[in-house]
C-alpha cells in the first residue's frame, strides 16, 4: 500500500520502496499561495519529516519530483480534470480525452501511453489509498480537486519502488480541517453545458472530549456535461470526507471515505476521415449507445504511533467497492461468435489491503542512519459478466440493450510485499539512500463457462521478482545539488489484457510475460534566487514490453513486444520575477522506440511486417514544452497567461498513422476579496485561444483505425468560490 505522506520525504527515506504511510506534512503553505510548482526556496512551501523534526525539500531529494499546491490547481479552472493544472509537470504527459466513460490519458516517460482507457504503468494513490488495483489498473475518477491539499508526482528509478506497474507515481492528499471552522460552496459553467456545483465543511478542535483534537473536512461536487462532441454527455457525483484525531502527542488516527458516482456516454474514437471532416461526430457511438456507469465507495484508517525517540509504527487498512457496466461497440457478427463474451461488460469489484512499517533512527559513523521495514498486502475480487449489446433478431436487432449472458466468471488478484529502506548521511554533503522491495503478485480466474463452445478459460499465474534501487546525491554548494540513481521495475499484465489468448484459442493468456525495466538518471537541482532550475537525464531499458497482438471479433489480445529504449531529458523552471508575479517553464524531450522486430505469428514477411526495430511508441509525444507568466497578489485582481506546445504522437505500434503536434494558449483572469468572516474568489478563463483543431488524444492501436479523440476549440469557464468562516 502506498504511502500517506509525501515523496520528497519519501525519497529521502527510501520509502518510496515501500509506498507506505509516511509522516510528512507540508508546513508554512499559504493557502493564497502563487506558487504551484513547489520547489524549496523560501517563497514555497516546506515539506517536514515529523517523525525525524528535520526539513527537507524538494531541492534535497535525489529524484525528479513535483509538488503541486491544491489551492493553485483550483485557482482559475473548472476544478474537473487533472489535466486542467498538471500541464507544467515535465515528463508528465496528461490528456483530457473529451470522454469521461474511458479517464484521462496519462502517462510518465512514455509508462501508461498504450492504455487504451484507465491509467496503466503509472501507480495512483489518494491519502495512501490505491487507486491503482493489484493488476496495474488504475483511474482518476474518484479524484476531488475541490478538497486537496497537494499532488506530487513523482518521476525515475524510484518510482519504480512502489511495485508493479510503477513507471511513475501520483500521491494526491485531502486537505486537514483547521480552525476555524468553515462552509464553502463553488459554482463553475462552460462551454458545451459543461457546469460544476461543490460545497465543503472543515474544521478543527484544540480539545474534544478529553482528547487532543480533532479536525474534519467533508467535500461534495456534482459534475454536469453535454460534452463537446456528439453522444459525449457525463454526470459524476462525488463525495470525500476525511477525519483526524489525535489520542495523545505520540498517536493520531485518520479515517478517510470517498465515494464516485458516474454515468457517461462513450463518444469513440474517429477515423482520419471523420476526424478531418466531422470531429464532433460519433456515428458508431449513437448506433450502439456506447456508454459507462461507475459507482465506488471505499474507505481507509491510518494510524501513527511514536514509540521512543528512535521508532515510529505506521499502519493503513482499507476497503472498497467498484461497480462497473459499459455497453460497447462491436458488430452483432462478431458477437454472435462462439468464443466471443459479448458487448456488455458488467463488472463487481471488491478489494482491499493493509500496510504496516516500523522505523528506526539511529547512527552510522557519525552520520544520521534511518531504518524502515514493512509489508503491504492487496486483493481485488472480481465478478465479471458479459452480454450480447443487442436483443431480439440478428436480422434486425434493436442495439444498445443488454441480452443473452456469454459470459461468467470470478478472478482474484493478490500481491505481498516486503521492504527495507535505508537512508544515511555520511556527511554534511553526501546523502545515500538504498533499499530493495520484493513483490509476488498472483492471479486466479474461475470461468463458469456458459457453454462448452465457449471453452473454460479458468487458470492461475504468478509474476514475482525484486526491485532494488539506490541514489547518491552530492551537494556541491549552497544553491546546486547533483544526484545519480537507479532502479529497476516491473509491470504485469492486467485482468483485461490475460482475459484471452491469440488465436481463439479458450483459456486465459497466462503465457504473457511480465515486462522488466532498469532506469538511470542524472540530475542537477540549482537554486536560482527566488527560484529553481531542475534537470534530469535519463534513460530506461525495457524487456518483454506488452503490445496488442490483435483486435477483431469483440476480443483484444496481447503479447510481449521485445525490447523497447525510453531516453529523454527533462527541464524545470520556475522563478519570482516581482513582487506577485512569476514565470514557469518545463521542456520534455522524450525518444521512446521498439529495439527489436517482432512479428505474431513469426516469421515476418511483406504481409506480416509486424514491429520493425526503431519504430516510435505509440501515445508519447516527443517533445513537449509548457510556459506561464503569472500574477498573483493576495487579494484583488489576479491573472494568468499559459501557452502550450505537444509535438506529434504516432498512433499504433506500425507507426501507420499520426495525430499532429499543436500550439495552444490560455488567458484567465480572476478576483480574490476577503473580509472579516468572507471571502470571494471569482475567475474567467478562455482555453485554445487562437481556435486550433487537433487531436487532443489518440486511441492506441485501434484495430478499425479509428484512433482520433478531437479536442474543442475556442472555448471558456466562469466560477466563483465563497466561504464563510465562523
Amino acid at each position: 500500500m502506498a504511502c500517506a505522506r509525501g515523496f520528497a520525504a519519501a525519497v529521502l527515506q527510501i520509502s518510496v520502496l515501500s509506498a507506505t504511510a509516511q509522516d510528512i506534512a507540508v508546513s508554512d503553505a499559504k493557502s493564497n499561495s502563487s506558487s504551484q510548482y513547489s520547489n524549496g526556496n523560501a517563497d514555497v512551501p516546506t515539506v517536514i519529516v515529523t517523525g525525524e523534526k528535520r526539513g527537507s525539500s524538494v531541492f534535497g531529494t535525489a529524484a525528479s519530483l513535483n509538488l503541486i499546491d491544491g489551492a493553485d490547481m483550483r485557482n482559475g479552472t473548472m476544478q474537473v480534470n487533472l489535466s486542467e493544472s498538471l500541464g507544467g509537470v515535465p515528463g508528465l504527459q496528461i490528456k483530457d480525452r473529451q470522454n469521461y466513460a474511458q479517464d484521462l490519458q496519462l502517462s510518465i516517460r512514455g509508462f501508461g501511453a498504450r492504455s487504451s482507457f484507465g491509467v496503466r504503468g503509472v501507480r495512483l494513490y489518494i491519502d495512501g489509498i490505491p487507486a491503482t488495483m493489484p493488476d496495474g489498473q488504475g483511474q482518476t475518477s474518484n479524484i476531488d480537486i475541490s478538497s486537496i491539499a497537494r499532488l506530487e508526482v513523482l518521476r525515475g528509478p524510484f518510482s519504480a519502488l512502489y511495485g508493479n506497474s510503477s513507471g511513475g507515481a501520483i500521491q494526491v492528499f485531502t486537505e486537514a480541517g483547521t480552525a476555524p471552522a468553515t462552509l464553502t460552496t463553488s459554482a463553475a459553467v462552460g462551454s458545451y453545458g459543461t457546469n460544476r456545483y461543490g460545497f465543503q465543511a472543515s474544521g478543527a478542535s484544540d480539545v474534544l472530549d478529553g482528547m487532543k483534537g480533532m479536525d474534519y473536512l467533508l467535500s461534495g461536487t456534482r459534475f454536469i456535461t453535454d460534452g463537446y462532441r456528439q453522444h459525449s454527455a457525463a454526470r459524476k457525483n462525488l463525495l470525500n470526507a476525511k477525519f483526524g484525531v489525535s489520542l495523545d502527542e505520540s498517536s493520531k488516527l485518520t479515517l478517510i471515505m470517498n465515494r464516485v458516482d458516474l454515468s457517461a456516454q462513450d463518444p469513440l474514437g474517429l477515423s482520419r476521415q471523420q476526424f478531418e471532416s466531422a470531429p464532433r461526430s460519433s456515428p458508431l457511438a449513437e448506433q450502439y449507445n456506447t456508454r459507462k456507469t461507475v459507482l465506488q465507495t471505499q474507505g481507509g484508517l491510518l494510524a501513527e504511533k511514536r514509540i521512543d525517540g528512535q521508532n515510529s509504527l505506521n499502519a493503513t487498512i482499507y476497503a472498497g467497492q467498484r461497480s462497473t457496466a459499459q455497453f460497447q461497440a462491436i458488430p452483432v457478427s462478431a458477437q454472435l461468435s462462439a468464443t466471443s463474451p459479448g458487448a456488455v461488460i458488467d463488472l463487481n469489484r471488491n478489494y482491499d489491503g493493509a500496510d504496516i512499517r516500523l522505523t528506526h533512527r539511529t547512527s552510522l559513523a557519525g552520520g544520521p542512519l534511518n531504518l524502515a521495514f514493512g509489508l503491504a498486502y492487496d486483493e481485488m475480487f472480481e465478478h465479471r459478466l458479459g452480454y450480447n449489446n443487442f436483443s431480439g433478431s440478428t436480422v434486425n436487432p434493436i442495439l444498445g440493450v443488454q441480452g443473452t449472458l456469454r459470459r461468467d466468471e470470478d478472478n482474484v488478484v493478490r500481491n505481498m510485499d516486503q521492504y527495507l529502506q535505508v537512508h544515511w548521511d555520511p556527511s554534511e554533503r553526501w546523502t545515500a539512500d538504498a533499499g530493495l522491495r520484493h513483490s509476488s503478485i498472483r492471479f486466479f480466474s474461475s470461468d463458469h463457462y456458459v457453454s462448452a463452445l465457449n471453452g473454460n478459460d479458468s487458470g492461475a499465474s504468478r509474476y514475482e521478482t525484486y526491485l532494488p534501487a539506490a541514489s547518491l546525491l552530492y551537494r556541491a554548494s549552497p544553491v546546486l545539488n547533483l544526484y545519480l540513481s537507479s532502479g529497476r521495475g516491473f509491470e504485469t499484465p492486467t485482468l483485461n489484457e490475460i482475459a484471452y489468448r491469440p488465436g481463439n484459442v479458450p483459456g486465459l493468456n497466462f503465457s504473457l510475460k511480465a515486462s522488466n525495466s532498469k532506469t538511470t538518471e542524472l540530475g542537477l537541482k540549482l537554486k536560482n534566487g527566488q527560484g529553481l532550475m531542475t534537470a534530469a537525464l535519463f534513460q530506461t531499458e525495457t524487456a518483454n514490453e506488452i503490445v496488442t497482438d490483435s483486435n477483431s471479433g469483440g476480443r483484444t489480445t496481447y503479447r510481449n513486444g521485445g525490447r523497447t529504449l525510453r531516453q529523454g531529458l527533462e527541464l524545470g523552471w520556475q522563478q519570482h520575477i516581482a513582487p506577485d508575479w512569476d514565470v514557469r517553464a518545463a521542456y520534455s524531450w522524450l525518444d521512446a522506440t521498439y529495439r527489436d522486430t517482432v512479428c505474431s505469428p513469426s516469421p515476418c514477411s511483406s504481409v506480416n511486417q509486424g514491429i520493425a526495430t526503431g519504430s516510435r511508441l505509440p501515445g508519447v509525444a516527443r517533445q513537449t514544452l509548457f510556459g506561464s507568466l503569472n500574477w498573483a497578489p493576495l487579494q484583488g485582481w489576479r491573472g494568468s497567461l499559459e501557452a502550450r506546445y505537444v509535438g506529434n504522437v504516432v498512433a499504433d505500434d506500425r507507426n501507420t498513422d499520426t495525430a499532429a503536434g499543436y500550439f495552444l494558449a490560455s488567458l484567465s483572469l480572476g478576483y480574490h476579496y476577503a473580509r472579516q468572516h468572507w471571502s470571494l474568489k471569482a475567475f474567467v478563463r478562455a482555453d485554445n485561444l487562437f481556435d486550433r483543431k487537433y487531436a487532443g488524444s489518440v486511441i492506441v492501436n485501434e484495430a478499425n483505425g479509428r484512433f482520433f479523440e478531437p479536442a474543442p476549440g475556442r472555448n471558456s469557464s466562469i466560477g466563483t468560490t465563497v466561504a464563510y468562516s465562523f
